[in-house]
C-alpha cells in the first residue's frame, strides 16, 4: 500500500530524527558491550520498524516495496546492526509466513512478528551449505502420525540467540536434488529439539548476534509446515527477491553516511594551510563516491516500482544486491582514506562503518552468486523474446 506523500514525509521524518537522536549516538556503546539497549528496541517497536511491508490486519505499516526502501534508506543512516536486529521480521522472517502461511498461521504468529514482540530468525545457510542453497542437507521426516521430525545443522543465521520463531528450509523428499523436494517449518524456539550455538565473534556489526543452530529429533506438528510440502524453495526465492531489494537500500543509506562522515571531516581537516577539501585527489574521490550513491539510489527505487508494479524482479533484486554493495565497499573504503590515520583509528565512526559494510558483499547472496542469477536471467528473457 502506497503512502500519501504528507503521510510517508511524516514517516521518513520521525525515522530520520530517531536515527539522529537516539541511535547514531547509542552506536559506539552498542559496538563495545554488543548489545542493543532494550529501550531501543522498544521504541523501534512504537515506530513499527518491526513491520513495514507487514499487512495492516495484523499490525504492521503495509509500506509498498517503493515507501520501504525510502523508510530504509534513513533507518540505515545509523549502523546498521539496529537494522539487522529486526531484519528477519521485515525480511525474510515476515515475508515467508506472509507469503506461505495459512491464514490461521498468520493470525497466530504476524501480530507479534510486526509489534517486534515475537523475533523470528530464517535458518537456511548450512555448514557445507552457502551459495548453493539448494544442496541442503537438514532432513524433515513426515511420520505417520502426521508429525515432522527436523534432523541437522545451520550456520551463521543471524538472531539465534533472542529468536522466539525459526523459519527452517530442510529437504523433506531425502530422493530429490537440488531445489526439488524442500520444504520450510515454523519452529518455535522452546521446541527441546532445538539446540542453540554460542554467539560468534565477527569482523563488524556488533550488537547483531550470528550463531549456529542444531536440530536433534525436533519433533513438530504437522501445522508446522509453512506452505506446500516440497515447495519450499520456491517460497524461499519469493522472499529473497524483496530482500535483496531491501538489501540495496540498506547499503545506499549506509553509504550516505560514510559520504556524509567523508564530506565534513574533508572540510574540517586543515593541510598545507588549507581544508583537504579543496585537494582534487580529495574532491575526486567525493565526486566518485557521490556518483556511486547517486546512482545505487536510482537503481533501487528503479527496481522498487517495478516490484509495486506487479513485475518479476528477480534480476532486477539482484542488481540491486551486487551493485549497491559493491559501491557501499568503495564508498566505505575512501572514507577511510580520505580520513587518513584518524580513519584507522577505533573511535572514528567510519573505522566502524568500514568494517559493518563488508558483510553486505557477502550475505543473501555474494556478488559472484548475484552475477550468475543476473546473466541467466537475461539469457533466459532473451530465449523467451
Amino acid at each position: 500500500m502506497a503512502l500519501d506523500t504528507d503521510t510517508l514525509r511524516q514517516l521518513t521524518d520521525s525515522v530520520a530524527r530517531f536515527v539522529r537522536e537516539r541511535l547514531i549516538p547509542a552506536e559506539a556503546k552498542v559496538a563495545e558491550e554488543d548489545r542493543i539497549p532494550d529501550e531501543i528496541i522498544a521504541d523501534m517497536g512504537k515506530l513499527g520498524l518491526f513491520g513495514l511491508t507487514l499487512p495492516e490486519k495484523y499490525g504492521g505499516l503495509e509500506l509498498c516495496a517503493s515507501d520501504e526502501v525510502k523508510v530504509v534508506f534513513e533507518l540505515c543512516y545509523a549502523a546498521p546492526t539496529f537494522r539487522g536486529y529486526l531484519g528477519a521480521n521485515n525480511g525474510l522472517g515476515g515475508r515467508s509466513i506472509l507469503n506461505g502461511g495459512s491464514e490461521e498461521q498468520r493470525e497466530r504468529y504476524l501480530p507479534r512478528v510486526a509489534s517486534g514482540e515475537l523475533l523470528t530468525a530464517f535458518a537456511l545457510t548450512e555448514p557445507a551449505t552457502g551459495s548453493d542453497a539448494s544442496a541442503l542437507k537438514t532432513k524433515a521426516e513426515h511420520r505417520a502420525d502426521g508429525t515432522w521430525v527436523l534432523n541437522g545443522s545451520k550456520r551463521f543465521i543471524t538472531g539465534v540467540a533472542e529468536a522466539d520463531l525459526f523459519i527452517v528450509v530442510a529437504r523433506s523428499d531425502p530422493e530429490s536434488k537440488g531445489g526439488k523436494g524442500v520444504s520450510v517449518f515454523l519452529v518455535e524456539a522452546d521446541n527441546p529439539g532445538i539446540v542453540r550455538g554460542k554467539n560468534e565473534r565477527k569482523m563488524g556489526q556488533q550488537g547483531t548476534h550470528v550463531a549456529d543452530l542444531h536440530f536433534d529429533n525436533c519433533v513438530l506438528p504437522a501445522t508446522a509446515l509453512l506452505g506446500v510440502e516440497g515447495k519450499g524453495f520456491q517460497l524461499t526465492m519469493e522472499a529473497i527477491d524483496r530482500s535483496r531489494l531491501h538489501m540495496g537500500a540498506i547499503c545506499s543509506g549506509l553509504a550516505r553516511r560514510l559520504l556524509d562522515e567523508s564530506l565534513n571531516y574533508a572540510m574540517e581537516r586543515k593541510q598545507f594551510g588549507q581544508p583537504i577539501a579543496e585537494f582534487q585527489l580529495i574532491q575526486a574521490m567525493l565526486a566518485d563516491s557521490q556518483a556511486d550513491l547517486l546512482a545505487a539510489r536510482a537503481l533501487v527505487l528503479e527496481t522498487a516500482a517495478r516490484c509495486d508494479a506487479g513485475e518479476n524482479i528477480s534480476m532486477e533484486a539482484s542488481c540491486c544486491k551486487m551493485f549497491a554493495s559493491e559501491m557501499l565497499g568503495r564508498i566505505a573504503d575512501r572514507a577511510v582514506q580520505i580520513h587518513g590515520g584518524a580513519g584507522y583509528m577505533q573511535d572514528s565512526p567510519v573505522e566502524r562503518l568500514y568494517r559493518d559494510a563488508r558483510i553486505f558483499r557477502i550475505y543473501e547472496g555474494t556478488t559472484q552468486i548475484q552475477q550468475l542469477t543476473i546473466a541467466k536471467n537475461m539469457i533466459r528473457r532473451a530465449a523467451a523474446g
